[in-house]
């Protein structure tokens, strides 16, 4: 009996782990949320008690299998939108709440308050970080298409400069009266900003995508 209440008392610290952690993805809208991160963390639980129950021979056997089955739920995590790819934090996610789930049903809950202390400090505190190092290093790629004149597009490669904005050309076309021209272009979130304010009330620009 006491083995049997030890076991539920592993699943509802597994539970309330996972809880923890996806409530911090479903705050931030990811795609594996609340629900999704306390189920996991939940079933390796669970796995991995019934791998020392029944596999007692050889209890790795259960256990190591997760580990296959969690990479293919962080894979689903990960999608590709334009050029950027997506979804590697929350996959990342997804495979150490199961590693906490294991260390819960394997009875190392030590380890387990530990590592998920620290996986709060890094879901939380260095997304803080993570924002400010982007905002003073932010890349867009322009694409500005104006009305074709001797000095087209030219001047706005200097406007880059004028902002402290680097600047690298891509791309140079003219379709008639339309010259459109493409920069991948790095510097401060304030100075894109700046940047963009200043060529939008210009009545040359006919499109612009960043």
């Amino acid at each position: 009996m006491e083995l049997v209440q030890d076991d539920v008392l592993k699943l509802v610290l597994a539970l309330v782990a996972g809880a923890i952690i996806g409530s911090e993805r479903e705050y931030r809208n990811k795609t594996a949320g609340f629900r999704t991160i306390t189920l996991i963390c939940f079933a390796s639980s669970l796995f991995t008690i019934l791998s020392i129950k029944i596999g007692a021979s050889s209890p790795d056997r259960i256990a190591a299998n997760i580990v296959t089955g969690i990479g293919f739920l962080g894979a689903g995590a990960i999608f590709k939108e334009d050029n950027k790819i997506s979804g590697l934090t929350t996959a990342a996610t997804v495979w150490v709440s199961a590693a906490i789930g294991m260390c819960i049903g394997s009875n190392n809950v030590l380890l387990a308050a530990v590592a998920l202390a620290l996986i709060i400090v890094i879901l939380v505190m260095l997304t803080r970080l993570e924002n400010y190092i982007d905002g003073i290093n932010e890349i867009h790629n322009y694409k500005i298409s104006c009305k074709f004149h001797d000095d087209a597009l030219f001047k706005y490669a200097d406007l880059f400069k004028s902002y402290n904005l680097k600047a690298t050309k891509g791309k140079l076309s003219r379709n008639g009266d339309l010259f459109t021209g493409t920069w991948t272009v790095v510097g401060k979130h304030e100075a894109h900003k700046n940047f963009v304010q200043n060529i939008i009330s210009n009545d040359d620009i006919v499109d612009l995508e960043f």
